[in-house]
């Protein structure tokens, strides 16, 4: 079976549109499941280096009471329980195992972070629990044939990486690029995303390279050797405590590179508005979200039903924070997959459905930008555009760029 939704203002009214002739046999439920309740787990950064990403754990949160509010999915209210992992994997072990044997959740869903879900992909593959559209762009997460219950959600840091790097090939065919990645598979993902998008002059291009850890304090140091190679241009691959400070040193140090972001750091109200217009201005990344503090999208019902949902259910949150949009767009495709589901909300049929969705259309997905998934391809989100930061805003520019191209 498979499964095709536009999601438009007015939630209620959105429709799945189901294979023909197929029905659902009532009652089949997996773990966590009843007839008034859907149980599911969630591991989030409450603490730790990526604490800054708690707000998608507290968003997500938001977005369910919002749908339980409404009667839930066919009925079943949705209890999520997420746990603070504190972007450590071995933290994540435990809580993953918490979640599965003592609460019994039917499954996982967008766990953070690309350690963390590393660390329990073989855990919760060997137990056939689903690790539904993680909160990891590693492309390790696409990997149906050896572990059919993983499945990612947002473009892969690999193909973000090539994106860059064909960027620059094109339009900065002489730069001298210095990288500052983070070192495990998240920041390996970049980089070996960007030597492949510069092809055969990636070895002349890229002149230095530095990687930190996510234990370290700073990255001073390693922006200074980074600065002393001589390169004019920069990409900075990690999450947003050590994307900022990079910024940051940048600035003080009085060099100006063209700065390509990552767009794991890329939130305007979480890196670049503490940071100031005159440390970010000009800075560049590739996303596939609506950026909230674009002021084109404030007079759209999609942005109004989005602001809507964020002052009733989500007031503390932060309206120039791109990761509130990012929650919102990934448990609305988990709605989505539920509704799919019918009265058969077993383990398999959750993955079923998951890889089952035909040009999925998000209300805060970028133009043109859509979720599909079969079962050859577990990566739903494959496009991405760029934008350039205006001091105030994240301001599209080019084409969409799609994976298959890139």
């Amino acid at each position: 079976m498979t499964m095709k939704q536009t999601i438009v203002t007015g939630l209620s009214a959105a429709a799945l549109v189901l294979a023909s002739g197929l029905a659902f046999a009532a009652g089949q439920y997996g773990p966590g499941v009843s007839d008034t309740e859907i149980k599911i787990g969630n591991t989030m950064p409450y603490s730790g280096p990526a604490s800054s990403y708690s707000v998608v754990g507290k968003a997500e949160a938001a977005y369910f009471a919002m749908i339980n509010e409404q009667g839930g999915i066919n009925g079943r209210k949705i209890n999520f329980i997420s746990r603070d992992d504190g972007y450590s994997p071995p933290k994540t072990v435990e809580m993953a195992r918490q979640l599965v044997e003592q609460d019994q959740v039917l499954l996982l869903f967008n766990p953070l972070g690309t350690p963390p879900n590393l660390a329990i992909r073989g855990y919760l593959n060997d137990n056939k629990v689903p690790q539904l559209f993680v909160g990891s762009g590693d492309p390790a997460m696409n990997d149906p044939k050896h572990y059919p219950w993983t499945i990612g959600f947002a473009p892969s840091y690999r193909f973000e990486g090539r994106v860059y790097g064909r960027y620059m090939l094109k339009n900065l065919p002489d730069a001298k690029i210095a990288v500052l990645y983070q070192n495990d598979d998240l920041g390996k993902g970049y980089l070996n995303g960007l030597r492949e998008g510069l092809g055969q002059k990636a070895d002349k291009m890229i002149v230095a390279t530095q990687s930190y850890e996510t234990t370290d304090a700073l990255v001073d140091s390693q922006v200074l050797l980074l600065h002393g190679s001589g390169a004019d241009t920069m990409l900075t691959a990690g999450i947003p405590k050590f994307a900022a400070q990079a910024i940051r040193k940048i600035y003080v140090l009085g060099w100006k590179p063209t700065h390509f972001l990552s767009n794991i750091s890329a939130s305007v109200g979480m890196v670049m508005q503490p940071l100031g217009p005159e440390k970010t201005v000009g800075m560049i990344t590739a996303g596939y979200l609506k950026e909230p503090t674009d002021p084109q999208w404030h007079d759209t019902p999609e942005y109004r039903e989005w602001l809507a949902w964020m002052k009733k259910y989500n007031p503390s949150g932060n309206v120039a924070d791109g990761a509130n949009v990012y929650a919102y767009s990934v448990a609305q495709t988990f709605v989505a997959v539920l509704k799919a589901c019918g009265d058969n909300l077993t383990r398999e049929n959750v993955m079923k459905q998951a890889a089952s969705i035909q040009s999925l259309q998000l209300p805060m997905l970028f133009p043109g930008i859509i979720v599909s998934t079969s079962a050859e391809d577990f990566g739903p989100v494959k496009q991405m555009g760029f934008s350039k930061f205006d001091g105030t805003t994240w301001v599209p520019f080019g084409e969409v760029v799609s994976a298959a191209g890139n």
